[in-house]
């Protein structure tokens, strides 16, 4: 008995102390999900700027630009082709792009599991064929999972910051812009987890390539006028690429929110977790000490009774 005593206190000592870890993880991440919050709060209001102004130049030549047939973008000025036509003109789809976006490592509940779960299902359902998509990864679960698979990955970035800046991932950013250009593939979906409230995460494949979300009906109502230099087609060159990268880095925020959200839930419950065996385990240890006592007890009246 007194070894199974024992062995009840030094899983208790065990299991407090893994809470104890558990416990400043969430905490950890709890200050991570505020400060990303803050973050990306911010960034909405550049994001919804940024698309104002490409949509108020979309009214104009733009209009014309994406309805034209792809044989007549070629016959064009190809310098507007590729930075502008390419980046808002519909073309036959080949090949299907998927950024996918997960996280470097785990103790993030289902939060990666709901992500490749859902894109291996989009890839049952919309594909026949594995030379009909092409799968790009941000965070090293993700790859490993491709790769484990036989998945054609293109491309995987590991290490993310827990915060991340627009100047940490312009390569991957530009990384996609470019393999669109180019042709890689015809259109981009990013795929990841959409942050909707501290408990509750839902996946999301947007459409991030072409651009087909700008409605020029939303600045009918405006009477905003730009002053524009040199000319339009100069400044569509800059901003319709920088419009497109504020979408995939409004995407990998929106995902990380998602995961220190995923991180702070799990570890809180595994905290209570590790207090609900705690105390499971201290009523088991102080019934096997009173049977001890008990037993003990019942050794001595019983010894003293034989000795009568």
């Amino acid at each position: 008995m007194a070894e199974s005593l024992m062995d009840i206190k030094r899983k208790i000592a065990s299991t407090k102390k893994t809470g104890q870890i558990t416990q400043a993880m969430q905490m950890v991440s709890g200050a991570k999900l505020s400060q990303i919050e803050k973050r990306a709060k911010k960034y909405q209001i550049y994001s919804d700027k940024v698309r104002q102004i490409v949509t108020h130049l979309a009214a104009g030549q733009l209009l014309e630009l994406a309805n034209a047939t792809e044989s007549d973008t070629d016959s064009g000025d190809k310098s507007q082709v590729i930075s502008v036509a390419s980046l808002l003109q519909k073309r036959p789809v080949k090949k299907t792009g998927y950024l996918v976006i997960t996280s470097d490592r785990g103790l993030v509940g289902s939060y990666n599991s709901t992500v490749l779960k859902a894109m291996m299902q989009m890839i049952k359902d919309d594909h026949e064929s594995p030379d009909d998509y092409v799968m790009m990864a941000i965070g090293g679960v993700g790859a490993d999972f491709f790769k484990a698979r036989g998945l054609n990955l293109a491309y995987e970035y590991r290490g993310v910051s827990d915060i991340p800046t627009f100047n940490e991932v312009r390569e991957i950013v530009k990384t996609a812009v470019t393999m669109f250009d180019n042709g890689v593939f015809d259109e981009l979906y990013v795929c990841y987890n959409h942050h909707v409230n501290t408990l509750t995460s839902a996946f999301r494949a947007e459409k991030m390539l072409p651009i087909s979300d700008l409605d020029v009906s939303e600045v009918a109502d405006t009477n905003v006028e730009y002053l524009i230099e040199p000319d339009l087609d100069s400044v569509l060159e800059s901003v319709l690429p920088q419009y497109a990268e504020s979408l995939i880095f409004g995407a990998i925020m929106d995902a990380k929110t998602a995961e220190h959200a995923a991180s702070t839930t799990a570890m809180r419950s595994a905290t209570d977790n590790a207090n609900d065996l705690i105390s499971h385990l201290s009523t088991q240890y102080n019934r096997a000490r009173q049977a001890a006592i008990t037993t003990e007890i019942t050794e001595i009246v019983g010894g003293a009774a034989a000795l009568e």
